[in-house]
């Protein structure tokens, strides 16, 4: 096998594998929408979900995004309001943070940084769910 061929089998076998880590974020991620999202933002993310009525500020519509950010999908802004850098008003308060909802129960020496990757791996594939949804 040439060093070219190598080079191209490893190129593609790289993207194939990012592909694939993506769609498995984004399913995981409308698992996560479903769970801890829809009850605000309705299960299709349009900001029509069961506690929307109750709500004294809307919940946004996530579906469109993009839309209203030029084209391009805010992805670290996000990021950021999911896990809770970045405040939002939400129903006469803030709205929930789930970085640390999103973190395991089970920390400890054997896994010390096992509860920040775990929560900021299902705070991108929230994101990444979002990103997919946009109309």
């Amino acid at each position: 096998m040439t060093r070219l061929t190598c080079t191209l089998a490893l190129s593609a076998a790289a993207a194939i594998a990012s592909f694939q880590a993506n769609a498995q974020s984004a399913d995981i991620g409308a698992e996560l929408f479903m769970d801890y999202c829809a009850a605000c933002h309705g299960a299709g993310g349009k900001g029509d979900g069961d506690m929307a009525n109750l709500m004294t500020v809307p919940a946004t519509n996530l579906t469109i995004l993009a839309k209203n950010n030029d084209g391009m999908f805010p992805m670290l802004k996000v990021i950021h309001i999911i896990d809770g850098r970045t405040g939002v008003r939400a129903h006469g308060g803030p709205m929930p943070v789930f970085g640390r909802v999103f973190m395991s129960a089970e920390p400890g020496p054997a896994n010390p940084y096992g509860t920040i990757l775990e929560s900021r791996g299902r705070v991108m594939s929230v994101a990444y769910y979002l990103e997919s949804i946009q109309e």
